[in-house]
């Protein structure tokens, strides 16, 4: 049985997944659950994976892979381990999972995670994209990163980013942002006021300030793709 916060952190995590395709920072994780201090964070990361719930995957920053769900937020029941002589549990059948399905998207170039680079517009490749990662409405695309701006927010150089189409955000999405009309970039984006933030998620990049109308969202963050 997981505690209450437990509970709150995978559920969280779960949901950011499934919107942006990445985790959430702890700094985040540490807003969501009004936590004083990250070790409370990593506490209840610790026990999330200790419990089979979450793995953390190594040699990679910020990156949370969510393993299963409990009841209580769409998972499946617990299945009662049979006992068999000897003492040890017969495993429960494992079910394979049905094909889904995959899209082939279009793969644009090039964007940047870290200076701005010229915008891409001609396609270079094709990507099989899973159809979980893609809404049912608007056109969807694909990106490889180059630079490691992103690399707390889980997006490494050589990643294929899957974008959606769209020319709106909220605070807080990772989107494709074209700057003065012939650079892309792949940000935080931050309203404030009259001026656009495209915030980086590595310290060693400065966040960029730009008047809102030199800013054009080319769209949102719905997954990544990484190959080995």
């Amino acid at each position: 049985m997981l505690t209450k916060k437990q509970l709150q952190l995978l559920d969280f995590i779960h949901k950011r997944l499934q919107k942006d395709g990445v985790p959430p920072s702890f700094d985040e994780m540490k807003t969501a659950l009004d936590l004083r201090s990250k070790s409370g964070i990593h506490r209840l990361i610790t026990a999330l994976e200790e419990r089979g719930f979450i793995r953390r995957l190594a040699h990679r920053a910020r990156a949370i892979e969510v393993i299963r769900l409990p009841e209580s937020l769409g998972g499946a029941p617990e299945v009662p381990l049979q006992v068999i002589e000897g003492g040890r549990a017969a495993p429960a059948e494992l079910k394979p999972v049905q094909n889904v399905g995959a899209t082939e998207l279009s793969v644009m170039g090039r964007i940047a995670a870290g200076v701005p680079i010229e915008a891409i517009s001609t396609a270079s490749a094709q990507v099989a994209v899973p159809n979980a990662m893609l809404s049912s409405s608007g056109q969807h695309y694909a990106l490889e990163v180059r630079g490691d701006s992103m690399i707390d927010a889980g997006i490494n150089d050589g990643d294929i980013v899957v974008i959606r189409e769209s020319s709106t955000a909220d605070n807080g999405d990772i989107v494709v942002a074209l700057v003065e009309g012939h650079e892309a970039t792949l940000k935080y984006y931050r309203r404030k006021g009259g001026s656009i933030e495209l915030e980086a998620a590595n310290p060693a990049y400065p966040t960029r300030v730009y008047p809102e109308d030199m800013v054009q969202v080319q769209g949102r963050l719905v997954g990544l793709i990484r190959t080995y």
